[in-house]
């Protein structure tokens, strides 16, 4: 086993400097469109038919950029989700 022996400052220097690192690596750009499945997760449901009902609707915005292909506004489903939210007592 060795033991390494660090300076007071020095020690703390790493350690801002492994905070960093960490700070860098979780810091991922969260998209603004995502997937049905996606949206599926964040809005909690497992039917895609419950997901065409909010999006037929107008409950919650949607891109279709190629005839297959549906992507769902981040923003809107948060705005959903949050006035459809309840008070506690």
């Amino acid at each position: 086993m060795q033991v390494i022996c660090l300076e007071e400052a020095a020690f703390y220097t790493l350690v801002e400097q492994v905070v960093d690192r960490l700070k860098e690596g979780h810091s991922q750009r969260i998209e603004k469109w995502i997937t049905d499945e996606q949206a599926m997760q964040l809005m909690n449901i497992k039917s895609k038919t419950t997901l065409q009902k909010l999006r037929d609707e107008g409950k919650i915005r949607f891109s279709q950029p190629q005839k297959k292909i549906i992507l769902y506004d981040r923003d809107s489903i948060e705005a959903y989700l949050n006035n459809n939210a309840r008070k506690t007592f």
